[in-house]
């Protein structure tokens, strides 16, 4: 009878063993992309690892040494990333949402401040990100799940790890080292429409074209600074209608620069500068220039902040034309608040702030308009930074107020009448809304990261395209590629910015040995009944004659 009883028990286990254990699945593989690798001068950023081969595990998880630590957007934040690098986990991987409207503008936030902490500082964990489809969101849920059973009693726990559990084991099959890429070109566009007149003051209007954010394949950088581009590229189209005739064309040169490398220390707006003023005898940058207006993430809040080196004096173009600001913004616009951010350069740091600081280290007058009061603001570098997070109507109004703005310092108009009164830009000379949205989708239909602007097909042709607008509505057009210094880069990139990952259904290893022991113990009884079978048969025959009678 006891050994009768050991097999029903053991037959049992089997089953349930047999019954538990989920179907067999192919290997699944998909795009992973690796976070920013770059050097800035002596600064180190961003993860130098890339190869990964370790089981997937929640964040809640109590141990993640040696783990693939996999979170969706909301899980993300400062805390779990550096319990993540404290634990010395295998690797990062975060599942981006195809549509990040759903997501709470709180989970937002944390998500942001914990991408530009980790951006800023060197990891040797990979950071992945993956867009989330069907099997990755069946595997978050399953670690999840696996998680949520830490609660339970130790004896369950084991068992269920033993019996039930199912792993996911990550491998990136790329086993090729990190490689430094110091070939980057960086293209600044150039283009005037001249003034009346001999000898006319110029006012220089610039915005970066390029974006930033975690992963460089991810970065559109609909805000910052597709926003900037898209006013600057309608402001040259309604003042070429004003300087395209001799009556309305004002007596100022009005000089449009795209920059490249903004995201990296102003890089492109630093060579272009320098491009002008040391090299070119015949630049506008050389003459009468009354001020630099940047325009940097402008498609959002109800507040304009003047970012200045200095505070203008009073008797210098650039109090003049932010005094005109200030009377458009509380003439039309009473709500929006309006503000003069002062922010010294430090000239012991390696890096600015704003792009107006490369004009105001040449001693050139500028600001930069923006809707961030802080520059460091964690909005102005992220892969969360899409058009689904733009206000066209916001950017349209901020694109408004500096064109009249600049309609009226340039015309004098202040004696015409207020700026309610007095409207410019109005009927064809308006802000086009479908012309707006046309240029913002164009800019955030690849990723603009200055990696891949000199190398990939696509970003390629958006520069060209850039370049074709300029042609289209300005003179004196001018495409300037600067190249680094091979020896000594004042940034260094690195490749494999988009990896292949594979990802593997498994049983833990405790299944293996329990179902191990299941076998062993299986042919133990059978051994024994072999050995024993005459004592069996003869207890059967007994059992059976007890029976019959």
């Amino acid at each position: 009878m006891p050994l009768r009883s050991a097999a029903v028990v053991l037959l049992l286990c089997v089953q349930h063993v047999h019954g538990s254990a989920l179907p067999a699945l192919s290997p699944y593989e998909f795009t992973a992309y690796r976070m920013q690798q770059y050097n800035l001068g002596l600064k180190k950023c961003g993860c130098r690892g890339a190869i990964v081969v370790a089981e997937a595990r929640s964040a809640e998880e109590p141990l993640l040494t040696r783990r693939c630590v996999v979170m969706k957007v909301q899980d993300f934040t400062t805390e779990k990333y550096k319990e993540a690098q404290r634990q010395k986990a295998a690797a990062v991987l975060i599942l981006l949402p195809q549509n990040i409207s759903n997501i709470p503008y709180d989970k937002l936030q944390s998500f942001m401040v914990g991408e530009s902490e980790a951006l800023h500082k060197e990891s040797l964990i990979p950071v992945y990100v993956a867009p989330e489809d069907e099997q990755l969101l069946y595997m978050y849920e399953e670690v999840k799940q696996a998680a949520a059973a830490r609660t339970l009693s130790i004896f369950v726990r084991v068992l269920r790890s033993m019996v039930t559990a199912t792993a996911f084991q990550m491998l990136v099959s790329n086993s090729a080292p990190v490689k430094a890429v110091t070939d980057t070109t960086i293209v600044t566009l150039e283009g005037v429409l001249p003034g009346a007149g001999e000898d006319a003051p110029t006012i220089v209007i610039t915005a970066h074209y390029d974006s930033y954010g975690l992963a460089p394949w991810l970065s559109y950088g609909a805000d910052s600074n597709g926003s900037g581009v898209t006013i600057l590229l309608e402001l040259a189209r309604v003042f070429q209608n004003l300087y395209s005739s001799s009556s309305t064309r004002p007596p100022y040169n009005l000089m449009f620069s795209l920059t490249g490398g903004g995201k990296y220390n102003f890089l492109g707006t630093k060579r272009w500068i320098e491009e002008n003023l040391d090299h070119a005898e015949s630049s506008l940058l050389h003459e009468n220039v009354a001020f630099v207006l940047c325009l940097d993430t402008l498609s959002n809040g109800d507040e304009l902040f003047v970012h200045v080196s200095r505070p203008p004096k009073p008797d210098i173009p650039l109090h003049s034309f932010i005094q005109q600001l200030e009377q458009v913004v509380h003439s039309r616009y009473p709500w929006v608040k309006v503000g003069l951010v002062h922010k010294k350069i430090n000239l012991v740091e390696s890096t600015v702030a704003w792009e107006h600081e490369r004009y105001s280290l040449r001693r050139i007058l500028g600001f930069t308009l923006s809707h961030l009061e802080d520059p460091k603001s964690e909005l102005r570098g992220s892969i969360l930074d899409t058009t689904s997070q733009v206000d066209f109507r916001k950017l349209k109004r901020n694109g408004l107020i500096v064109a009249e703005a600049l309609a009226r310092y340039m015309y004098n108009l202040s004696d015409k009448g207020s700026p309610k009164d007095v409207q410019v830009f109005k009927g064809h000379l308006d802000f086009q809304d479908s012309r707006m949205s046309s240029l913002m989708s164009v800019l955030t239909s690849v990723p603009r990261a200055t990696q891949l602007l000199d190398k990939e097909p696509s970003q390629i042709l958006l520069i060209n395209s850039l370049e074709h607008e300029f042609r289209r509505y300005l003179q004196q057009v001018h495409r300037h590629t600067f190249r680094q210094d091979k020896r000594d880069p004042e940034v260094t990139f690195f490749d494999q910015m988009n990896q292949p990952i594979v990802m593997y259904r498994v049983k833990p290893a405790a299944f293996d040995l329990f179902l191990g022991g299941c076998i062993t113990a299986y042919l133990g009884i059978v051994y024994y009944a072999i050995q024993n079978f005459a004592y069996l048969y003869t207890h059967l025959k007994a059992a059976a004659k007890f029976k019959q009678k």
